[in-house]
């Protein structure tokens, strides 16, 4: 899947009003030479589209669990394999839900169930600060982190909902250099 030896971090990308902030963290990465391949989800896509991804990235948008890569391989079992991280930025409530439960619905929670087990996975949450504090929500990360995942964030602001207090996305260069220390360290 990757032409070249530069580390791989699969982006996914969730139904959040931060998911435009995630086209920032795609440049970033790939301007320090990571291969970056961008999951979005359904939601994702009511926020963003695959345009300004698939052209920073220079790669494909995965946006269906059924959409084909390169030939016969599906698109989650390749980027699986190909993943030296799985960076989900913004992760929503929903997909930090899927994650814990196992969920396997879309290309982004496959993706995330047939990692190699040495693939390290980094989760930035961004949501509603009552959705974030909420006990089913702290239970799921306490799941996700319990297996090994590591958060970054999410930050204490004024949201775009208009509550303020956590919830925010951590700023896209923290995310993006905590990425790059996670890639060094594999």
């Amino acid at each position: 899947m990757s032409s070249s030896s530069a580390p791989v971090v699969v982006l996914g990308v969730t139904g959040s009003i931060a998911a435009h902030r995630a086209i920032d963290l795609t440049s970033l990465l790939a301007r320090q030479g990571i291969d970056v391949r961008v999951v979005l989800t359904a939601d994702a896509q009511r926020f963003v589209t695959p345009v300004a991804f698939q052209t920073l990235s220079r790669h494909p948008v995965v946006t269906d669990l059924f959409q084909a890569l390169d030939g016969w391989r599906p698109a989650h079992i390749a980027l699986a394999e190909a993943a030296q991280l799985l960076l989900v930025a913004p992760a929503s409530a929903h997909t930090l839900g899927r994650l814990a439960l196992g969920l396997a619905d879309d290309a982004l929670s496959c993706v995330a169930l047939a990692l190699r087990p040495e693939t390290r996975v980094l989760l930035a949450p961004a949501m509603n600060t009552r959705m974030w504090l909420h006990p089913a929500t702290q239970a799921h990360v306490a799941t996700l982190r319990a297996r090994g995942t590591e958060f970054i964030g999410p930050e204490e602001g004024v949201l775009a909902c208009g509550h303020e207090g956590p919830g925010r996305l951590w700023p896209v260069d923290r995310i993006a250099a905590r990425a790059l220390e996670l890639l060094g360290s594999a």
